[in-house]
């Protein structure tokens, strides 16, 4: 039988190699899309900042950045995406001007939009969950220094019961808007609103799509 660990190969095939086996398993486990392609980039890269010889605690301190930006991604599979201002103001132009809101923004982030929505409606109670440490970090610092009205709490959302919110807004991942959906249909009350930027919900279709322009991403409105 021929003897397999003799069998040498180029440092850029076994790059290729690793990506494609690594990209195929990203795709037997139904990982989201935009997996595949890191998957496959991964490697050259790795091999990249190899051959620039750069000192190891670079390395840990990227690490531990990527670690309290991102956090939980790898079980929740949603990556940071951070909305603008133009999303900012089609999720306040979406909301009811008759009466006060309790406002859940669910991934805050950096704290843009729920501090956005906290000036723009003062009458409501505006709350951002993070999971990632950094953002919220951040956040409770920017709120407090710009003496905002916002709330930042350093959670999961599925801790929460959407129920004692009228306003319920994300930005997450594909990967995320199935289960998102199924904890909002159990919990969410008779004349609330689910909003979802970029993101909509397989087989349900929403009750309004907003877009500021034309290249805007959507914003995706479901009442219940």
């Amino acid at each position: 039988m021929p003897v397999l660990t003799n069998i040498q190969l180029s440092l850029g095939i076994a790059a290729v190699l690793q990506g494609v086996v690594a990209a195929v398993i990203s795709r037997w486990r139904n990982m989201a899309p935009w997996w595949m392609p890191l998957q496959l980039v991964f490697p050259f890269a790795a091999i990249a900042v190899h051959a620039i010889h750069l000192p190891a605690w670079i390395f840990l301190a990227a690490f531990l950045f990527l670690a309290v930006l991102f956090w939980t991604t790898f079980r929740t599979q949603v990556p940071y995406y951070p909305s603008t201002p133009v999303i900012w103001q089609a999720v306040a132009d979406s909301l009811p001007q008759e009466r006060a809101l309790r406002i859940i923004d669910l991934g805050s982030g950096f704290g843009g939009l729920t501090m956005r929505l906290a000036a723009l409606r003062p009458d409501s109670a505006v709350e951002g969950v993070e999971v990632a440490p950094l953002p919220w970090l951040v956040s409770v610092l920017r709120a407090s220094l710009g003496r905002s009205k916002a709330r930042f709490r350093r959670t999961d959302y599925e801790r929460l019961h959407l129920g004692d919110y009228d306003i319920v807004f994300a930005y997450l991942s594909p990967a995320a808007m199935p289960a998102l959906w199924r904890k909002a249909r159990a919990e969410m009350r008779p004349g609330s609103l689910l909003l979802s930027c970029e993101f909509d919900v397989p087989g349900a279709a929403p009750h309004f799509v907003r877009r500021a322009s034309a290249t805007a991403r959507p914003l995706f409105g479901w009442r219940f």
